[in-house]
């Protein structure tokens, strides 16, 4: 039950889509516009830096404050799980995100959430998936490559550290924590199955954050 309460209250702070109510202030629904979806990468194509830079923002910080209120729920009841709930109300914020009700289902890809998911659960996961992350996207430009392999890394890198013991699991539960992130890099991998398909044809777009590189 306390599984299912934390993805309920992830996915009604998933519901928050920072990429829209940017394009509202432009008067425009983003997802009419570019890729057509509601994410950081997009808004950056269609309404410049600033915007990008909100809707990165708002997006991640929304996956914290969901991370936040299972914490705070559940620390004195579930203390023994508690970094394994937290977690789950980060994919349920993630599946608002991506899966908004509101928006008849059509939101963003999920990565702006998972580095608020990251940054909540362990600061070492992501400071890895950011050099990764840099390190692809300065030498290709590509976000939606830089995106993927990041969360490769990040999910890599989790399980090193649950077998190291660094997290307050036993074994049954650090599998399920391996799980649950591992459906979450699969389903980054979904989500971006057209840029995986563009990449391989060559026609991915790339993103250059000044115009000398263009």
């Amino acid at each position: 039950m306390e599984r299912l309460i934390c993805l309920l209250i992830g996915y009604v702070c998933g519901l928050f889509q920072t990429g829209y109510l940017v394009g509202k202030l432009y008067k425009t629904d983003i997802r009419q516009h570019g890729s057509g979806n509601a994410g950081t990468t997009n808004a950056l194509r269609t309404f410049g830096k600033k915007a990008a830079a909100a809707t990165l923002l708002g997006d991640l910080l929304k996956c914290v404050i969901a991370m936040a209120i299972a914490a705070l729920l559940y620390k004195n009841k579930q203390e023994e799980i508690l970094q394994l709930l937290t977690m789950y109300a980060a994919a349920g914020c993630i599946l608002g995100h991506n899966f908004p009700v509101t928006m008849g289902f059509r939101g963003g890809k999920g990565f702006a959430a998972s580095v608020g998911m990251v940054a909540f659960f362990d600061w070492k996961l992501l400071l890895i998936g950011a050099i990764v992350f840099f390190l692809m996207f300065f030498t290709t430009h590509y976000v939606s490559l830089g995106s993927m392999t990041s969360y490769v890394f990040a999910f890599a890198s989790m399980i090193i550290f649950g077998q190291m013991g660094l997290y307050s699991l036993d074994q049954t539960h650090l599998y399920e924590l391996y799980v649950l992130m591992g459906l979450l890099t699969v389903l980054v991998f979904v989500r971006h199955r057209k840029n995986i398909q563009r990449l391989k044809t060559g026609t991915e777009s790339k993103v250059f954050l000044s115009s000398k590189g263009k």
